[in-house]
Formats: C-alpha cells, sequence, structure tokens
C-alpha cells in the first residue's frame, strides 16, 4: 500500500510504539557473561576481584573483564562493573589504580554505594558512567535529585520501591531509573542486614553475606531462665526469608513507567538460571513493545521460568507493601521442574553430532531438551552417546566429561540441555 493511507498506517503504529527499555542480566564469571548476552541480555554487571559485594561468586580478573568486554561489545552489549562494597580504611590503597584499569579495560560504567568510590571514579576514570547501586536503598524523588546533582547517571532504586513511588520519581527528576524484576530479595533493606555479620563475622557490606534469613531455626519463648519451645515435633523448620521476586507478569506496566534498565538478579546464580530468566524477558520485553495492544503473556514463558526456579516468587513491593504471604516462614525448598545436564560446544552439519560438556548426570534413553537464544527449544530421546574418542557409552557421568550425540536439530555453541526432574 502507497499515499496517504500508508502514512496514516505508519503514523498510528509510532504513536503506539513504546520505549524499549535495558535488560541487565548478571554474569558472575565469563561463561555466564557470554550465554547472557547471547540469550538476549543488553547489558551485564560483573565484579572484579576488589570492592565487590559478591566475594564468593567466580569473579573476574583483569583480563577476564577484558575479554568480557570484548565479547559484549561483538554482541552490541554493554559492561557494568559492580565497586558496590561500603570502604573501610584498608580498602583506600589501591583504589585509584583499580578504576582506572576498569576505564582502560572498556568497561562502560561502575556500579558503587560509597561516596568515597564515587569521588574517586570521578577523578580516576572520568570515562566511566557511576551508577548509584541498591546498596543507598533509594526509594523517594528528593533523594534521586540529589544524587542527580551529584553527577550521576543513573541511580539503581531499592527493591522496597513500589510502582507509584518510581512513577513519581520518574516525573520529577530527569535521570536514568534501574530497578530488580527478577531473583533474590534481601529481608531486610537491601545489603543493610547485620546478621551475616553477627552469626559468622561475615560483613554483609563487603561481599560476604552467608544469607542467614534462610536459614532453619527452631522458635523458643524465655520464661525465667527457662526456654519454652513454640513448636511441635515434626513442625517445619521456621525462617525470615522472602519469596524471591518475579515481575514478568508486571512487564507491560514496568515498561509504561519509562524504566530504563530492568535488572535480573543473580551473580551466584548458575548458568542455566541466567540464560534461561534472560531469554523469558527478552521474548516478554520485546514482544510488548513491538504491539502493546495485542499482547499477551505467553504461558510457555512461565513455564520457562519453573525449570530453573528452585523458590516460591512474589510481586515483592512493587504493587505496594508486600504481607506475610510473600515470605517464607515454613518450608521454603522448592525443586525446579527441571535438571541442567550439558552445554554444547560444537556442531558437526555433516554428521548431526553435538559435542557437548556434562554438567550432571544423564543416559541413554533420558528424554532431553535442547535450547538456546530466542526460545528455540527442542526435545529428543537420547539414542548414541560416545565419549570424545567416538567409544559408545551408556551414560555421561563424570563432571564436565566430553561426550558427542546424534541430535535431531542443528544446535550451536552455549546450547543448553536439560531434563525433567
Amino acid at each position: 500500500m502507497t499515499g496517504p493511507a500508508a502514512e496514516t498506517a505508519l503514523e498510528r503504529k509510532e504513536k503506539r510504539a513504546v520505549k524499549k527499555p535495558e535488560l541487565l542480566a548478571p554474569a558472575g564469571n565469563l561463561e555466564k557473561l557470554k550465554v547472557a548476552v547471547l540469550y538476549g541480555a543488553d547489558a551485564v554487571y560483573l565484579a572484579g576481584r576488589e570492592y565487590g559485594l559478591r566475594s564468593n561468586a567466580d569473579n573476574f580478573s583483569l583480563e577476564e573483564m577484558r575479554e568480557g568486554v570484548r565479547f559484549a561489545r561483538l554482541h552490541g552489549a554493554k559492561v557494568y562493573v559492580a565497586a558496590n562494597i561500603y570502604a573501610h580504611n584498608e580498602n583506600i590503597p589501591g583504589l585509584e589504580d583499580y578504576l582506572r584499569a576498569v576505564e582502560e579495560a572498556g568497561v562502560d560504567g561502575v556500579i558503587v554505594a560509597d561516596p568515597l568510590v564515587i569521588e574517586t571514579c570521578k577523578k580516576a576514570a572520568p570515562a566511566l558512567e557511576i551508577h548509584l547501586s541498591t546498596q543507598q536503598s533509594l526509594s523517594n524523588w528528593k533523594a534521586v535529585q540529589f544524587w542527580k546533582e551529584e553527577g550521576l547517571d543513573r541511580v539503581v532504586l531499592a527493591r522496597e520501591t513500589s510502582a507509584e513511588e518510581i512513577r513519581l520519581i520518574k516525573e520529577k527528576v530527569d535521570i536514568e531509573i534501574e530497578t530488580f524484576i527478577h531473583g533474590a530479595m534481601c529481608i531486610a533493606y537491601s545489603g543493610r542486614c547485620v546478621l551475616s555479620n553477627h552469626m559468622t563475622a561475615r560483613d554483609s557490606n563487603r561481599g560476604g553475606c552467608c544469607q542467614s534469613c534462610r536459614w532453619d531455626y527452631d522458635l523458643y519463648r524465655l520464661e525465667g531462665e527457662n526456654e519454652v519451645p513454640l513448636f511441635s515435633e515434626g513442625d517445619p523448620p521456621f525462617s525470615m526469608s522472602a519469596k524471591d521476586l518475579r515481575l514478568v507478569e508486571a512487564i507491560p506496566k514496568i515498561i509504561g513507567l519509562g524504566i530504563d534498565s530492568l535488572k535480573i538478579e543473580g551473580r551466584m546464580k548458575s548458568v542455566h538460571y541466567v540464560g534461561t530468566v534472560t531469554n523469558v524477558y527478552r521474548q516478554v520485553i520485546d514482544r510488548y513493545c513491538e504491539d502493546p495492544e495485542n499482547f499477551r503473556l505467553e504461558k510457555r514463558w512461565l513455564d520457562e521460568l519453573e525449570k530453573c526456579a528452585n523458590r516460591e516468587t512474589a510481586p515483592a513491593f512493587f504493587e505496594g507493601f508486600p504481607d506475610y504471604r510473600q515470605q517464607l516462614f515454613k518450608n521454603h525448598s522448592k525443586k525446579p521442574s527441571h535438571q541442567f545436564v550439558g552445554m554444547v560446544l560444537g556442531y558437526d552439519p555433516e554428521t548431526g553430532t553435538a559435542t557437548v560438556q556434562q554438567r550432571n548426570f544423564f543416559q541413554t534413553g533420558d528424554r532431553l531438551e535442547f535450547f538456546g537464544p530466542g526460545m528455540k527449544h527442542f526435545t529428543m530421546e537420547l539414542g548414541e552417546l560416545t565419549d570424545e574418542e567416538g567409544n559408545r557409552i551408556e551414560a555421561a557421568r563424570h563432571p564436565l566429561e566430553i561426550v558427542k550425540i546424534k541430535v535431531d536439530h542443528p544446535v550451536e555453541p552455549y546450547y543448553m540441555i536439560r531434563k525433567e526432574n
């Protein structure tokens, strides 16, 4: 169709268009970075060996950081580095050198909380964007305005911020807003709990949180010097943990608020989790932005999230103050519906054979699901299985063992394999 009618249709389409937010995924190590980017992340966040809040993650050396930046650039993605500890005196020496090295690695920005780190970054590494960490617990527009005037490029809001609070912040302050859409929730204001410090001497604000809130407890009442149990034999233990955050159903509302970056939590989570969750949110965001008026949330996207989830989920603070139903006071274990068993390393189109690295036990006769970027899936019964030298075997039983599988459809490196539990 040409002429005025076509122009009118185009104009109508443009009016319906919405701003597509950045999808930001966690990268606990180099493999997870590559998976996050390939499975649809517009940006990833990671930490170096210093100044980050996940000291138990496989954090990046400077060389790995440079390699990660090169890979991300090749696929049009950005890289942000978390340097969001609250610094003690011993953290000051070397800070300038570290920030300069991060800048020289080609990183796009740093995620920070401590004013010392912020001011040092401005002087030592001025090319880096500065994003204020959720550690600052921002939940009002006046505080956001303050940090904008301090010269920051983006603020990461507190997980405890509601949709209506976000709406007012966007109306009042012209600054990039990042907010969490999926992942773990802190039972305190994010990162401000000191249970870990008290119970294990591991500092939650310097990367050592032991997640005390997720431990199992027995409850007692103190009567004088006597401890009276508040539980009966066989009762499930008590915890004080929050359900994990899941806002996939709220994506249209979130995009309507004008939020600039949607963040998935989980640098400590598995590569299977990173790929699955990123894949789903990529589909939901793209589908909504393509045609908001006719968007429908598909059941298969929700089913996909269940394949890697191991905790119950809730919308947390987004729709208002959460009540007891969004906490995990008793049984809090939940098995994912599927188990990650292998990562594709390569594929020979002439023989239809995939080279696979084993991640969990699987054997001939198993029903395996292969999946890759763009929600590409197929399921097959495993027939022929050989070791790396081509010898027939019945099972992949050794950790990280390299095996070869005849597959029904072409696959690519970083496709993953799982089986139903």
